[in-house]
């Protein structure tokens, strides 16, 4: 199991926890979602076109110093220059900006960093235009993704992740995680490392290392080295700005990052994404067996209730136990959540006690929201009021259990004395945001449609002229499942009887398989070929 949560206040507790993993690969993009105990909690998209993720790194142009921001913006290629704060530089910069320049001279023959001598480390409370000159080239790592009218937010403390532990070029510190709690096991890992680590390189050991072998250890080193070495033969061949290395896909990412643990299932349903989790899982038998191909005729978010979910979970309000819901609203400077109790109410509880259940509950849905939505930046959630300092206390620490599993850097203060608590949650790319509510198809937002009963006659014609005009051979009709459901049907009393589509391919000739979805309004529908291509139809 990914996450045991064990905690006990005032009579609430949660048990052991289990998370799946979900990706959904499509021609133009990958869904993927986290779900705890078969509950959405975390929902991503990756785009074909996935430049400028954290992570990234770019060979970029000083474009405008500005000594007032103590900061300076890079072009890296974004439609607007990324932001590069002193405080990001880190104090190697001097080291690494002279290493890139000495690179793409072609003075220094190695990407190692064993015979490169080091410069001094700059001042923490330094000026930017002591660093960095307009048009000086520089290597940088996206931090923060764009959002909303800002570019990319940039370092040059560079970092390459790896399953087991992070490569940090230009130091030589060995840092181990702080959740492996043996000192033994410490010790172990730290010796390991001082005889495997490349000089000029430091390292983050993640707790994934924990009672891994050497050669598991010393593979990953070996890659992440390699990567350093791809990247670098990049830089000296390249113009800036330029993306020299990618970050991993995100599916593989959230697998890295969440190694140390397992996953009850991971379902995939493309060839390439199980092959390609098949590789990354393959030094560890134990996780590959939960590793799930889906192959059903359904999506595979549909065949998992998961469309439905989305529906729910996103909008302005949304629903809990008993009623009890929240609203969630954005300004420009931060969200707001207000927790409302509705029609619950418990005869055998004073006041107190059902706003501190009610309370309990909001707080577990605040946390998956958070996760969910990815909110971040500052939000502040109105909870229903409580009297007591020890109700207070119980919410207060309900909420910070909920969201140890949060893997964004997050800080919560305790209740004021008006019911508010306030959240600030790291912000490293845009905020998920998914309409829940849609312009009607058949309406166009008029009111008006045209007469259902004609609806099966347009389905008819938009399938005789694909297959008999355009010469397809074999669709898939999308539909509402009631008019799945319809166009499927045979007669109880007349079993011989043929369905409507069986009429439709006796009469256009063809294949033709009916999909449900309730991704889809009562009166939408989508033909796809063969090749899962959508025929657009005027």
């Amino acid at each position: 199991m990914l996450c045991c949560t064990l905690y006990a206040v005032g009579g609430y507790k949660l048990l052991s926890v289990n998370y799946d993993l979900v990706i959904s690969s499509q021609p133009s993009k990958v869904d993927i979602a986290l779900l705890k105990d078969k509950k959405l909690v975390e929902l991503h998209e990756e785009s074909g076109d996935s430049a400028f993720q954290v992570g990234d790194l770019y060979l970029g142009r000083v474009h405008k110093v500005m000594p007032g921001l103590n900061a300076a913006f890079i072009n890296v290629g974004y439609e607007k220059d990324g932001f590069q704060h002193y405080l990001d530089l880190g104090p190697k910069v001097k080291t690494m900006l002279k290493f890139i320049d000495l690179t793409r001279a072609g003075k220094l023959k190695s990407p190692m960093l064993d015979r490169f001598r080091p410069e001094a480390e700059i001042d923490k409370h330094g000026k930017i235009d002591d660093v960095l000159k307009q048009g000086k080239e520089i290597l940088v790592q996206v931090a923060k993704e764009p959002i909303s009218t800002k570019g990319p937010r940039l370092t040059t403390e560079l970092s390459f992740a790896g399953k087991f532990m992070v490569l940090v070029p230009f130091s030589e510190k060995v840092s181990i995680s702080q959740k492996i709690k043996s000192n033994d096991e410490k010790k172990r890992l730290k010796d390991i490392f001082r005889d495997l680590k490349p000089a000029g390189f430091g390292l983050i050991v993640r707790t994934a290392a924990q009672n891994k072998k050497v050669k598991d250890l010393e593979d990953d080193l070996n890659e992440l080295v390699e990567r350093w070495t791809k990247m670098i033969a990049k830089v000296k061949n390249s113009n800036a700005p330029f993306r020299v290395m990618g970050e991993l896909s995100r599916s593989s990412s959230m697998l890295r990052d969440m190694l140390s643990s397992d996953f009850s299932n991971i379902y995939v349903d493309s060839n390439e994404t199980h092959a390609e989790i098949s590789k990354y899982l393959a030094s560890s038998p134990e996780k590959l067996k939960n590793l799930k191909h889906y192959k059903g005729t359904q999506s595979l978010f549909e065949s998992l209730g998961l469309n439905k979910q989305i529906k729910a979970a996103f909008g302005k309000h949304v629903t809990f136990k008993n009623g009890s819901y929240l609203v969630i609203e954005h300004t420009e400077a931060l969200h707001v959540i207000d927790v409302n109790s509705g029609p619950r109410t418990n005869a055998d509880n004073d006041q107190e006690t059902n706003a501190l259940d009610c309370n309990i509950e909001a707080a577990i849905e605040v946390a998956r929201q958070l996760r969910l939505r990815d909110m971040g930046g500052i939000i502040v959630v109105d909870f229903i009021d409580l009297h007591k300092a020890e109700n207070r206390k119980k919410l207060f620490n309900v909420l910070k259990d909920e969201m140890k599993d949060d893997r964004a850097k997050h800080n919560i203060l305790p209740p004021s004395k008006f019911g508010l608590i306030q959240i600030t949650r790291q912000r490293v790319r845009p905020e998920m945001d998914i309409k829940t509510k849609e312009k009607c198809p058949s309406c166009a937002g008029t009111g008006e449609i045209e007469a259902s009963v004609l609806f099966d006659t347009e389905i008819e014609n938009s399938v005789s002229f694909v297959l008999k005009e355009q010469n397809e051979k074999n669709i898939t009709l999308k539909v509402h499942p009631y008019i799945a459901a319809y166009l499927t049907k045979r007669e109880s009393w007349m079993p011989w009887s043929n369905t409507i589509v069986k009429g439709w391919m006796t009469s256009f000739g063809g294949t033709i398989v009916v999909e449900s979805s309730t991704n889809y309004h009562f009166m939408e529908y989508k033909i796809f070929n063969s090749r899962g291509e959508e025929i657009r139809l005027n």
